[in-house]
């Protein structure tokens, strides 16, 4: 009987102590089929140094993006709320009309604006 069986045999406490050693290492041992990181979407670059700018410059592509999203789903929920003060009578049509038409001009110069400012990149 080899050493690491009869230690298991004796001690069911070293079963509690193997198991968060086994959580560890069994994902790593599953990450052998992991694809290939991406480049980035302006290219690999010429050095260390362009590569993770071009990084960079797709974070903050993507951070443009859920700061568009996040106006767009703060427009449509106040534009939805002043719908919702229609049927109680504390606003009108022409009130939901504006904060629509002012809702779109928002979100078209929030667009206009984070391109401009991405295009600095």
């Amino acid at each position: 009987m080899n050493p690491v069986s009869r230690i298991f045999r004796s001690r069911p406490v070293a079963h509690l102590a193997a198991l968060p050693m086994l959580a560890i290492l069994t994902p790593l041992a599953w990450a052998q089929g992991l694809p290939t990181l991406e480049d980035p979407s302006r290219g690999q670059g010429s050095g260390v140094m362009d590569t993770l700018r071009n990084y960079g410059y797709d974070i903050v592509m993507l951070i443009a993006l859920l700061v568009v999203a996040s106006m767009f789903v703060g427009i449509c929920y106040h534009a939805y709320a002043r719908y919702a003060e229609i049927h109680t009578g504390r606003t009108t049509w022409g009130q939901f009309g504006l904060t629509v038409a002012v809702g779109a001009i928002l979100l078209v110069v929030g667009i206009w604006l984070l391109t401009e400012a991405t295009g600095i990149l």
